[in-house]
């Protein structure tokens, strides 16, 4: 579980970089809500980026194994938009503001995303390091 909410958070951080970054491009929420109500929605589509990153994101990759051998890893810069873009239509049905331009922006957002997911989880989730104690 707290692995789960510490992923949330750091999508939540890596989305909203993602959005600042794009701009008109992309967007989590009205640009006329409060301040409450866009972390709201950026919480709310975190938490949708989060469940279809961990439940959708392992079965594409599995089955898509060979075309990611092939392309050396490029593949998966599709399959990470292609996910986006699932969450898009995921927030939509539930009435969330969430947009992402075309697929072309789906790629380079899920570029800042993996980014920002790796340099904000490096100081929520550290190393952890092997730390002995010798006695005499």
């Amino acid at each position: 579980m707290e692995r789960f909410l510490s992923t949330w958070l750091v999508s939540a951080v890596a989305l909203s970089v993602a959005a600042w970054l794009l701009g008109d491009h992309m967007s989590i929420g009205n640009s006329g809500d409060s301040t409450s109500t866009q972390i709201i929605a950026v919480l709310v589509v975190a938490l949708f980026f989060t469940i279809v990153n961990s439940i959708v994101g392992p079965v594409v990759k599995v089955l898509s194994l060979p075309f990611i051998i092939i392309t050396l890893g490029l593949a998966l810069l599709i399959i990470n938009a292609l996910l986006l873009l699932l969450t898009e239509k995921i927030a939509d049905l539930f009435d969330v503001a969430f947009y992402v331009e075309s697929f072309g922006w789906a790629v380079l957002a899920s570029i800042v995303i993996s980014v920002s997911q790796s340099i904000v989880g490096a100081f929520v989730n550290p190393p952890k390091r092997d730390v002995r104690v010798y006695r005499d």
